[in-house]
């Protein structure tokens, strides 16, 4: 048997469990006898046109990557060009041909599985072209915190996250509980389309609290008045009003509530640059109300806490690597894994994985359903809570050093923003 080497990398915005689906792909693809060498690449496509790679074969330790936050390969905002004639599409192919890849696997969220679906699609026509080319197997693998990636139950990163939301969440109505003043308090969670992670926010409430007292997602029109008139309403019964509101909500129009104080810039996939809902509304409140209020925009911690990672997001993080690999392997090509859902006989959550093609994920957003709009309803907040605590059990294990401090795989050092830094290697 000839064996070929397996390419790997990471886009996209990092997360909690990101380089648990790293460590499932090294550890099924070091226990095949297809694969000669595991390569890593540094800044994902990006690694590849600059030959900034790392080699992976024999690396073992993988409890200690699946526990490191963030992505220890880097990642990119890169996007491949819709012209497949561009000579960008030629200079991938002959790298990977080039470093014998005969499996390519990609780590990341929509626009990821965008380049997956791009690169996927430009082999085959070359393979069509000319039957004698051996070309490698391009295969997606999921992640994003947003939940929002089309054709699975949910994504790794989501469940790490939303326990990381809940948990913060339950402390700050304990914060702003303490001093009997009418206050507001505003937490901004990300979500450009979907409210996925506002959700998780609202978990203290659909567990049988009282807060957030409102829970404001983009898939609901704002309106701004009845927001007001409500927070009136609350604190004739309470001090304390506690808000969990999406970045991305919108009014009536379909306009983000206070985009007329917003940049307007825009990234290489035409994404807005989305922040500041919760100072807009910190300021309405101040102005149309009087009261104490302050906004919190939870921003980047909501991504990577290691500490408050879920155990259950990370097993099946690493096990939709492991699967995806052996899928790749077995000449699976231009699908991505995916997470599904059943119930035992018992009645408990039990996840399994699939494939699906990858034109059916890449570019479509997976929303809130509207059966679940309506977060008043004891019903709808019942469905959400079974949805969504089974992906947040378990405290997931931590690395330290002597004095307790985290320690994290730390690939980094070894990538050069210069590139060609062809397969260094681990001490």
């Amino acid at each position: 048997m000839i064996k070929k080497n397996l390419m790997v990398g990471q886009s996209g915005g990092p997360s909690s469990a990101i380089n648990a689906t790293l460590a499932g792909v090294i550890s099924a693809a070091s226990a095949s006898d297809k694969v000669d060498r595991i390569l890593g690449t540094f800044h994902g496509i990006e690694g590849v046109l600059r030959e900034n790679t790392i080699d992976l074969t024999g690396f073992s330790e993988l409890d200690k990557l699946a526990a490191t936050p963030a992505m220890a390969l880097g990642s990119c905002r890169f996007k491949l060009p819709s012209d497949q004639s561009d000579p960008v599409y030629r200079q991938i192919l002959q790298k990977l041909m080039e470093w014998n890849v005969g499996w390519f696997l990609y780590i990341g969220g929509n626009d990821s599985m965008d380049t997956v679906r791009k690169l996927s699609e430009y082999c085959q026509e070359q393979k069509r072209l000319n039957p004698a080319l051996d070309v490698p197997v391009i295969f997606g693998l999921p992640k994003t915190i947003d939940n929002d990636l089309s054709g699975c139950d949910h994504t790794p990163g989501y469940g790490s996250a939303a326990r990381y939301l809940a948990v913060t969440m339950q402390e700050l109505i304990r914060d702003t509980a303490i001093y009997a003043l009418p206050s507001v308090t505003i937490v901004e969670i990300m979500g450009r389309n979907a409210g996925w992670l506002t959700l998780a926010a609202g978990l203290p409430r659909f567990m049988g609290g009282a807060k957030p007292d409102i829970i404001a997602i983009p898939e609901v029109p704002f309106d701004e008045e009845a927001f007001l008139s409500k927070i009136r309403a609350l604190h004739r019964q309470t001090h304390s009003v506690i808000v969990a509101v999406s970045e991305g909500i919108k009014d009536k129009n379909g306009e983000y509530v206070g985009s007329s104080s917003k940049s307007g810039a825009v990234d290489v996939f035409g994404h807005v640059y989305l922040s500041g809902v919760g100072k807009y509304l910190e300021q309405l409140i101040k102005h149309k109300i009087g009261c104490k209020v302050r906004s919190i925009e939870l921003n980047l911690m909501q991504r990577c806490s290691a500490h408050l990672a879920s155990q259950a997001d990370l097993t099946e993080s690493f096990g939709i690597g492991a699967y995806g690999t052996r899928q790749a392997l077995s000449g699976v090509t231009g699908r991505m894994a995916v997470i599904l859902r059943k119930f035992g006989p018992d009645g408990k959550y039990e996840p399994y994985y699939g494939c699906e093609d990858i034109e059916k994920c890449a570019n479509y957003e997976k929303l809130v359903p509207e059966k679940w709009f309506d977060l008043e309803d004891p019903k709808v907040q019942r469905e959400i809570l079974a949805y969504i605590q089974p992906l947040t059990k378990g405290a997931a294990p931590q690395f330290t050093d002597e004095y307790g401090n985290p320690d994290y795989i730390n690939w980094l050092q070894y990538s050069s923003a210069e590139g060609q830094v062809h397969a260094a290697r681990l001490p």
